[in-house]
């Protein structure tokens, strides 16, 4: 019960993200044949927000729910780490027409051969798991 709100939150967001066509197959294909400024907007308002809302919470020492103090931890950063996973994020995308987050709402949403991509994801993520220490970083 005491994670009900979460759910409520979800559920919620999964509408907007219905309602804004953000899911829709057609919509990541016309962002990948650059026909439509529909999905580089939205993903580009998120972007914004996010920038505001990290220094907001830099800039007022903002805690979280529980009342402790939002910790934010730099990053290593590195070229061609963030390239090669990019390209590799970007691929999925391209392939199955849905980023990881939507992926759960096209369930939903009654699409259910999602799961397939779903699947696939927690064993790529399964897979890096145990590979990670053998994998050049």
């Amino acid at each position: 019960m005491k994670h009900l709100k979460f759910l409520l939150v979800g559920v919620f967001f999964g509408i907007i993200l219905t309602k804004a066509e953000v899911i829709s197959w057609y919509r990541i294909n016309e962002m990948f044949y650059f026909e439509s400024f529909h999905m580089y907007g939205i993903i580009g308002s998120a972007v914004a927000l996010g920038i505001i809302l990290t220094q907001w919470i830099k800039r007022t020492r903002a805690k979280d729910i529980s009342g402790k103090d939002i910790r934010i931890v730099p990053k290593e950063r590195g070229v061609s780490k963030n390239l090669l996973g990019g390209i590799i994020f970007g691929m999925g995308w391209a392939m199955t027409g849905a980023c990881p987050g939507p992926m759960y709402i096209l369930v939903g949403n009654g699409f259910l051969i999602i799961l397939v991509v779903i699947a696939s994801a927690l064993l790529g993520t399964f897979t890096y798991g145990i590979l990670k220490d053998q994998l050049p970083h």
